[in-house]
């Protein structure tokens, strides 16, 4: 019903910056959140960034300052500007949507198949 599709990721050194995009589609009525997660190898998925529908953002404490969430309500797509990247960086990273679909009443968890972002020294 509802597919999440990420781009960018990739190799990039230490202090660069790299750009991810999620674009959600299908029967959606209404997007409340999107964010990205991560995942690093051996460790839990955690909350990078959120974005709400109405903007408010909340980001990991490790990444504040250095990367920027934001979205484009009318195309159903969020990015994730990541700038100054560090090894630890490295990981995983999922798109998250919280979404309504279309005909029902609640919102719903929708994730993407991750793309992988590797900081490299």
């Amino acid at each position: 019903q509802v597919q999440l599709v990420e781009s960018g990721g990739g190799l990039v050194r230490v202090g660069g910056s790299q750009r991810l995009s999620c674009a959600a589609s299908g029967t959606i009525s209404s997007i409340t959140a999107m964010g990205w997660f991560r995942r690093a190898s051996g460790q839990q998925r955690s909350l990078v960034a959120l974005i709400t529908s109405a903007g408010h953002t909340n980001y990991l404490d490790s990444v504040k300052g250095r990367f920027i969430i934001s979205r484009d309500n009318a195309k159903n797509t969020v990015f994730l500007q990541m700038n100054s990247l560090k090894p630890e960086d490295t990981a995983v990273y999922y798109c998250y949507g919280l979404v309504r679909v279309s005909g029902t009443s609640r919102d719903s968890d929708y994730w993407g198949q991750g793309t992988q972002v590797t900081v490299s020294s």
